[in-house]
């Protein structure tokens, strides 16, 4: 239901109420709330203000709801609103919109365009928000799981800028601790010949044939010294590089990156242990230091600083947190992999301190999290676990170029098309289950061009649009001028309900952080339109009904637009 007619219903029954309330001596209850009725053919929206008041009131609520019919039906504008309405049940109230009403949404979405359904900056429920995604350590290639976080973290970053929020898109880089120095002794033992396997093979290194590549690289530049520090340094910056191009092919930008071992060059980590020792939050035990994470509510204290004098992991965080907030980021939402859900307690008790330290308001949920759950990868009806460049995980460069369909014979045009296709696939698929649920991505249902493969289905609705728009060959800047009272037919009627509810289902979703969500309301788009097209020719020779259906259909081809490219998902114009 458009927000227009939503809100005009809400006020026209909020006065009703007003009235019977005034009539009866009784306060005025606050603004009623409409809801989807579950069936279709119950109507278009249902209230159940009778039921909630009816106690109160001391009244039956049947006779409550038909009171508050009576006086609502003399509201001004209401015929023009509501062609019929009902009570049903023990009291609900069900409504059905006027053809005017309904057939609205097809000037609202040919007039907003590609801003159809977003809010204005003004209407935002925050200025800005930070979301912190993919994140990944540059010890190797981008695995399965950064892809899912880059597919949900960048859907949600656009899903937040359709509420008029000015998202800032940031990657941490872990480029200090062991796995760094792991990284740097495994191109070492590369560059003096050693191979996995072999008795001199140190026991930590990664396995993986890029590890070789960057031993290769190294040695053929102007840079090559069989130097630890020296071989970090390129091992860090080669794969920060790669995996820049990883997340370029898979269409994701950043606006910071942003690396852990700053916040130890620039004293961050020593002043926010300063801090948390100066206020009593820490203690000394067994020759390591300990936060007080059980005054937050953590099972038990952490250990900050081990007694070895080197910082657990979590402590970075808090810095790292600590400058976000002080940066101007009050909202900030992390997306990460399901095994980071030990960590949050600890990073946002530190936090904590650090706030009483300073004096900020740093709420306690501070900051947000969406957790991922790990992904499986189907090929060929077998579960693919390795990949021969990255050595022991599926790569996201291996997932879209399988999903694409890519082969070395491919002409550079018919890679790139290829790409496009493995990358929409890859993004929409690991958008479309609930994140802290398991994902099995099928390589080969992403292969198959028919009705089966959700993202063929959505795009192939736009392309199917597109291609009776080019059959019709008329003025597309004829049909904002369309005689839409001539929708009528159960088909458009469900279509239209469907495209007053996107702006609805960004908003829940957004606040949800649940990009799923558009990604569900798509299919069903897309199936309401398939249904539409079957049941309803669109080129027949009525020429009124002609452009009415057309109309439809272009507001429709606006939509998906819009809801896929908020996933980052393209429409093509033909498949």
């Amino acid at each position: 239901m458009l927000s227009t007619n939503k809100n005009r219903l809400i006020e026209m029954l909020g006065s009703a109420l007003g009235s019977l309330a005034q009539e009866r001596g009784l306060e005025k209850p606050s603004a009623p709330r409409l809801e989807r009725p579950k069936a279709v053919d119950h109507g278009d929206v249902a209230c159940n203000i009778a039921l909630q008041l009816s106690k109160a009131w001391k009244l039956n609520p049947r006779e409550l709801a038909q009171a508050l019919v009576e006086r609502l039906q003399k509201e001004s504008g209401y015929d023009k609103l509501i062609a019929s309405c009902e009570i049903a049940g023990p009291g609900f109230i069900n409504f059905r919109l006027s053809n005017a009403a309904k057939t609205a949404v097809v000037n609202e979405v040919l007039t907003e365009g590609s801003h159809f359904g977003e809010l204005a900056k003004e209407q935002a429920p925050v200025a800005s928000a930070m979301i912190e995604f993919v994140s990944a350590n540059p010890t190797g290639p981008l695995h399965v799981g950064h892809g899912r976080q880059a597919a949900l973290g960048d859907a949600l970053a656009n899903l937040l800028a359709t509420q008029g929020i000015k998202v800032h898109r940031e990657f941490y880089y872990n480029d200090a601790g062991v796995q760094i120095a792991n990284l740097a002794l495994s191109v070492q033992a590369r560059l003096h010949g050693l191979k996995p396997g072999e008795a001199a093979w140190p026991e930590q290194a990664y396995n993986g044939e890029y590890i070789a590549e960057i031993a290769a690289a190294f040695k053929a530049s102007p840079e090559y010294q069989d130097d630890l520090e020296a071989i970090r340094q390129f091992a860090v910056a080669y794969l920060r590089h790669e995996q820049d191009i990883d997340l370029k092919t898979f269409g994701v930008q950043f606006d910071c990156y942003y690396l852990e071992s700053s916040l130890y060059t620039d004293g961050s980590v020593a002043k926010i242990v300063s801090d948390l020792q100066s206020i009593n939050k820490t203690y000394e035990s067994e020759g390591a230091l300990w936060l007080k994470t059980t005054d937050d509510g953590d099972d038990k204290d952490r250990v900050m600083r081990k007694s070895d004098g080197t910082f657990t992991y979590f402590v970075p965080d808090v810095a790292y947190h600590t400058s976000k907030w002080s940066r101007g980021f009050h909202k900030v939402i992390n997306v990460q992999g399901s095994d980071h859900h030990g960590t949050i307690a600890r990073v946002r008790s530190g936090l904590q301190g650090v706030a009483q330290k300073r004096g900020w308001d740093i709420p306690k949920t501070y900051p947000d999290y969406v957790l991922h759950k790990m992904v499986t990868v189907m090929r060929n009806g077998e579960e693919v676990k390795i990949s021969k460049r990255a050595g022991s995980y599926v790569t996201v460069r291996d997932l879209v170029e399988w999903s694409g369909g890519v082969t070395p014979e491919m002409s550079p045009a018919e890679r790139e098309l290829a790409l496009q296709r493995g990358r929409d696939a890859v993004r929409f698929f690991l958008i479309s289950r609930k994140a802290d649920t398991e994902f099995v991505f099928d390589i080969d249902l992403a292969l198959q061009q028919n009705d089966e493969n959700p993202v063929f289905y959505v795009q192939y609705a736009h392309a199917r649009i597109n291609s009776i728009l080019q059959q019709w060959g008329g003025q597309i800047s004829d049909l904002p001028s369309a005689d839409l009272s001539l929708l009528q037919s159960k088909a458009s009627d469900h279509l239209l309900r469907r495209l007053a509810e996107y702006p609805e289902v960004l908003t829940d979703a957004a606040a949800e952080l649940a990009p799923h969500a558009l990604a569900f309301y798509l299919r069903d788009l897309a199936g309401d339109f398939h249904t539409f097209y079957n049941a309803d020719r669109v080129l027949v020779d009525d020429q009124n009904l002609k452009v009415a259906r057309l109309a439809l259909l272009l507001a429709t081809r606006q939509v998906l637009q819009n809801g896929l490219k908020v996933l980052g998902v393209s429409a093509p114009a033909k498949m």
